[in-house]
C-alpha cells in the first residue's frame, strides 16, 4: 500500500535522484564526459571519511550506506542511499575532507565523475546550480529530523520508523498490494537505529508476532505498513 497521505516521508529521504532527473543534455553530457564505473561488492568501501574528494559517486543501481565511525570502531548510519543518488558531492563544494564513510549495502554499480567535470558543470549550468541549492537544503531538514529522533523517541519506535522509510527504498518493481523485503543485515539495522543488534532482533520478534512483518534470513518482508506508522508514534 502506499503510504501517503499517513506518513510524511520527504521527511526522512534526501532525494538526490531528482538532481540529474532530465537536466539539459548538453549539461549532463559535460557532467559525464569522463564519467567511469565500477562494481562495489556488498560492505566494500566507496570513499573514507577524512579523505579528500577526487570527484563525486552516483549510484546507477544498488543501494550504500553512509555512516560515521566512532572511537571503538562502532558504526552509526547516518542514512541509506539509494539508486540514483548522489554520494560525496557535499565535500567537494564545501572544498573539505569527506565527513563520513560510504560503503555498498549490496553489489551496486556506481558511477565516478570527476571533481573538475562537476565544478565545471555547476559552472556553466543554471539548472544543476538551483537543484543542489534545493537537495542541499531539504538534506538539513532530513538530518535535523534524524538528530531529533534519537533524542526523543524509544527504541521500538526509532526501528519502526527506519523500517517505514527502508520500504519505500526498497520498493523495487512495486504493485500495489504486494509486500516489500527489505534485505538489511540486522548489524546495519541496528547501526541505522541506533541500538545493540540484540534490540533489533528482539523488537523484530515481536513485530514479527503482532502480525506486522515475516522474516526469512536477512530479509524483513513488511506486511503491516499502517501498524508501523502508529508505533513510530510521528
Amino acid at each position: 500500500m502506499s503510504i501517503k497521505g499517513l506518513f510524511p516521508i520527504d521527511k526522512w529521504d534526501f532525494k538526490s535522484e531528482s538532481i540529474l532527473n532530465d537536466l539539459p543534455v548538453a549539461d549532463l553530457a559535460l557532467l559525464t564526459s569522463h564519467k567511469t564505473e565500477h562494481i562495489y561488492k556488498k560492505g566494500e568501501i566507496i570513499f573514507r571519511e577524512g579523505a579528500y574528494p577526487a570527484g563525486i559517486y552516483y549510484i546507477t543501481e544498488g543501494k550504500a550506506k553512509k555512516y560515521k565511525v566512532d572511537k571503538d570502531g562502532r558504526e552509526q548510519i547516518i542514512y541509506v542511499a539509494n539508486t540514483g543518488e548522489l554520494l560525496g558531492y557535499h565535500a567537494v563544494l564545501s572544498e573539505d575532507h569527506y565527513p563520513d564513510y560510504a560503503a555498498a549495502l549490496e553489489e551496486s554499480r556506481i558511477a565516478f565523475i570527476p571533481k573538475e567535470d562537476f565544478l565545471n558543470t555547476i559552472q556553466q549550468s543554471a539548472v544543476l546550480n538551483g537543484r543542489l541549492l534545493k537537495t542541499l537544503s531539504h538534506e538539513f531538514a532530513v538530518l535535523a529530523n534524524s538528530l531529533s529522533l534519537f533524542s526523543q523517541k524509544s527504541v521500538r519506535e526509532r526501528l519502526a520508523l527506519q523500517l517505514i522509510v527502508l520500504r519505500e527504498k526498497y520498493k523495487d518493481n512495486f504493485q500495489p498490494g504486494m509486500p516489500v523485503e527489505i534485505n538489511m543485515s540486522r548489524p546495519d539495522l541496528a547501526n541505522l537505529v541506533g541500538t545493540a543488534r540484540e534490540n533489533v532482533v528482539r523488537l523484530l520478534t515481536e513485530f514479527k508476532e503482532e502480525g506486522i512483518l515475516e522474516t526469512k534470513g536477512r530479509k524483513i518482508i513488511v506486511y503491516e505498513v499502517k501498524k508501523l506508522i502508529e508505533i513510530a508514534n510521528y
